[in-house]
Parts: structure tokens; sequence; C-alpha cells
């Protein structure tokens, strides 16, 4: 692979050329329900429609075109949690390149089956992506593979980029780009690209407040190591930046702005619900920047987010909605002591049926319910509108002889 630090404007270019026909050139239409609710113009990049579920093929594919002769033959490897993974298993396969990967325990489930259906040979191992990357170094030097780095090798950046000119035509009166930011590949190459064209177009970078390796770097003025946290965006959870991406990427980006784990899980359920996409934590990031409010010099702009990826778990799709529905005041939970006597609870469901709620579900608690044992404790789970309507319910409660305790 290519080693040279330097990524130009025309390797960009070079790589859109490269690639054209096997990597899609997805959609960027106009969201006018998102619009709404964020108050700009908003466009959405949906590269969550790659093959693979993410834009990583395009880095992948562009990499891969570029090896020498023999090295196709001998093959490529990377450590990966996921996305890097799939895109060089599922463009090696089109290419007839061997592919190993190389994924850290906690990749999901769902990205390993997926490599190893596309061909891959998949290797678990480490507890992090520096364990990862330990072991597929060893396998570089004793079966003479190539490594492909995910977010850091120049031909990876070039190809990210060009995403970056699919949106300068896709909307030619882009004000601002908002892009998630793991290991920067993506925004470096997208930045370079961009700037390069139109310098007046806004690049913003978001992080979750879990990850933030970006940020350490511009503290530090260098990548650093950071421990890995649990967050929705696995896909930014890397270590650190990557060298390359940071020196582009520190010249291009304007401003990068972190967002909590309940954002991002608001920005999920309003993708799926709002846009119609399933979309993985680092993709919602962008949407959950602008919800949040931390971007109000873009109101009335017109905005492009980067959809960067839809491989989000099924295992945890399921929670990651529920604690949308909380954060929105959707679902709530609380307990009441009512009789245990008939018609105890009936009574109780008749409040709560009065006020326009609905009950998901409904336990009771009889052992920790006090020494009254003409009393139970009743847990409810209840659908709701919002918030307000959480506290119409609870006034109605009360004047009914209904106390609700709120669950934390």
């Amino acid at each position: 692979m290519p080693q040279d630090s330097v990524v130009t404007p025309a390797d960009i270019r070079a790589a859109r050329r490269r690639i054209a026909g096997g990597v899609v050139e997805t959609p960027c239409p106009e969201s006018i329900p998102l619009s709404e609710i964020t108050g700009t113009r908003l466009w959405c990049k949906l590269d969550n429609l790659q093959r693979t579920g993410s834009f990583k093929e395009r880095g992948a594919r562009n990499a891969l075109l570029q090896l020498p002769p023999a090295q196709k033959k001998r093959g490529v490897i990377a450590a990966s949690a996921g996305n890097h993974a799939l895109g060089l298993a599922y463009h090696g396969r089109l290419l007839g390149i061997p592919v190993t990967v190389v994924m850290p325990d906690y990749a999901p489930l769902i990205k390993v089956s997926t490599c190893r259906r596309l061909g891959a040979r998949v290797l678990i191992h480490g507890r992090d992506f520096a364990e990862a990357r330990a072991r597929a170094n060893a396998l570089v030097a004793a079966e003479q593979l190539a490594y492909i780095h995910g977010f850091d090798d120049p031909a990876i950046i070039a190809g990210q980029g060009t995403l970056g000119l699919e949106i300068l035509e896709q909307v030619p009166d882009v004000d601002a780009i908002v892009c998630p930011v793991g290991g920067a590949g993506l925004i470096a190459g997208l930045s370079l690209a961009v700037k390069s064209a139109r310098r007046r177009v806004q690049v913003v970078g978001v992080e979750s407040t879990e990850t933030g390796n970006f940020t350490a770097a511009l503290r530090a003025g260098k990548p650093v190591l950071r421990p890995r946290r649990a967050t929705l965006a696995d896909g930014l959870a890397t270590l650190t930046v990557g060298a390359n991406a940071f020196a582009l990427a520190r010249r291009h980006v304007d401003k990068v702005v972190r967002v909590s784990e309940d954002a991002i899980a608001l920005a999920i359920l309003r993708m799926i619900e709002l846009e119609k996409s399933v979309v993985e934590g680092a993709a919602a990031a962008p949407l959950a920047a602008l919800m949040s409010g931390q971007l109000p010099e873009l109101r009335g702009k017109n905005v492009v987010l980067v959809v960067c990826g839809g491989n989000i778990d099924p295992a945890i799709l399921s929670r990651v909605i529920e604690q949308g529905l909380v954060h929105d005041g959707r679902l709530t939970r609380f307990t009441v002591r009512i009789s245990d006597r008939p018609g105890g609870l009936a009574a109780l469901a008749q409040v709560i049926a009065g006020c326009g709620a609905s009950i998901k579900d409904i336990a009771h608690d009889r052992a920790f319910s006090g020494p009254d044992m003409h009393a139970v404790n009743a847990v409810c789970t209840v659908e709701t509108r919002d918030r307000a309507h959480i506290r119409e319910l609870h006034r109605a409660l009360r004047k009914h002889g209904f106390t609700p305790a709120v669950a934390k």
C-alpha cells in the first residue's frame, strides 16, 4: 500500500474514477420532517445504502485496486470492529483478493457473521483495537499480507473523500456538512474534497461524549491514545485518530462538537420514525448534534448530514428505541400502591385510560409492599404522548388517591 502521508484533491478525484461502478453513488435527498425539527433545510447523504451498509466500501475498494498484482494474490489483512472489515470482505470477494480481518471481542455479532458470509477469514482476538492490531501485524509478517489501515491509509482517506465530491454535486448550494468523527479518515477525506472545491462550505465533526479522540488530539496537537468506553456509536470508538487523517482534518474541519448517548438514542429513533431509515449510532450523531441545539449557527442554512452507516446490532436496536422513547417522554414507568382486593387494579387502569395513556406492562410486587397484607405495589410501564402528558397522568393519579413513584 502507498505510505505517502499526503493526500491531495487529485488523489480523491482519481479514487472516484477508480471505484466508479463498484461502489454505489448513494442518494442525498432533502428531508422535510428532519428540516422541521432542526430549523435547517436538511439533506441526508445516505451511505447506509451501500451494499455492506456503510461508507467504508469507498476506501476499501480504492485501496484494494491499487495493490501490486503479486500482493493481490497473497491477500490483505486489517484489524476492525466491523464496517472496514465488511467493506474489505465484500470488495475483496468481488476483486478476487483474499481478505483476513481480526476483530476484537466486542465486535457486533452481526458484523462478524456478515464478514464470514462475504468470504473473509475472520479471527476474533483481543479486548480492544490495539490487541487486534498486534495479532494482525504478526500475520502480516508470517503470511506476507498487506495491512490496510481502516482510517489512516492514504488510499482509504482518498476513497472516503469521494463522498464529499458527491455531496457537492447533489446539493450545489450546501452551506454546511455535519459528519461523524471516529478515527477521522472519513472527515479528513471529505473535508479536503469539499474545502479544495468550495472553501466557504462549513465542515462540522461530531463525536460522542464517550469517545472524543479528535477533540483530545486537537488539545494535544497530535493523536493520543484514549481508553475505549462503551457507546451506542461503536463506529466512533477507536482508541485514537490516525496521524495522516488528523494532519489533514485539523486544517479543514471548522468545528467539532460532542453529543450524549441519550441524544444519539433519540436521533436513531427520529431517523426511524421520520426518515424511515435504520441507522447505527455513529450515523445518528450528526442529527443528534442539531437536535440538541449545539449548532445554532446553522439554523436556516442548507445542511447535509452524513448518514455513514446502518449496521446497528438488531439485539440492541429495541433497547435503543426504548431509550429514545423514554428520553422523548413517550414511555414512562412508575410504581403505585393499590388495594389487593377485587377492583383495585381496575380502578388504577381506569384512571390511566381516562388520561388517554396506554398500559404496556404491569406487574404486582407483593414481596416488598410493606406490612399491609391488603395492599400491593403495582409497577406500571405506560405509553404516553410526551412529557406534558406524563405530568397530566401523574396529576390524575394523585387526584384519585394513587401516589406515583417514578422509576430512576
